[in-house]
């Protein structure tokens, strides 16, 4: 079973995540790719795993996109769906319906939020200040939570 892993990071939180995934996932053949990168054609793949980051309350274009171009294909194979952000409970939990396609959700095998991580240290100024003003925290904190992507992982190859 071949699984592709398409993601996207803007500070590094995600690629962090997708390597706690990665580790959890090893009897899998896995490939990734980051849309910031390069484009992907899941078609060749059994399974297909979808993550991305959460500012301002939306995820990246470029995996919308992706989401709305194959969203036949992505229908017909195993899906897993991931978001990494630092909101909790319901209000992060509705990050999923404002971002993703309701026909995706409802077919996903597995969804996740693995926690996310203010890195102040790859933040522009301005977002900095945005953060700041928001959260009150004004130097690098992380709540990734590996027990998360562990879970998803065992629950997407169950």
């Amino acid at each position: 079973m071949s699984t592709l892993i398409v993601y996207m990071t803007k500070h590094g939180a995600t690629e962090k995540n997708l390597t706690f995934l990665k580790s959890h996932l090893k009897d899998q053949n896995i490939e990734t790719c980051n849309l910031k990168k390069a484009k992907c054609n899941p078609e060749k793949y059994d399974n297909i795993i979808i993550g991305g980051s959460i500012h301002a309350g939306g995820i990246q274009g470029k995996i919308k996109k992706f989401c709305q171009k194959y969203e036949d294909l992505l229908l017909s194979k195993k899906l897993g769906i991931f978001i990494t952000c630092m909101e909790e409970g319901g209000e992060a939990r509705e990050y999923f319906s404002k971002n993703f396609p309701e026909k995706l959700l409802k077919h996903a095998h597995s969804t996740a939020l693995f926690g996310g991580k203010f890195d102040f240290e790859k933040m522009n100024f301005v977002e900095k200040a945005i953060v700041k003003k928001i959260t009150g925290f004004d130097k690098t904190i992380s709540h990734i939570d590996e027990g998360k992507v562990a879970e998803f992982a065992k629950e997407f190859t169950a």
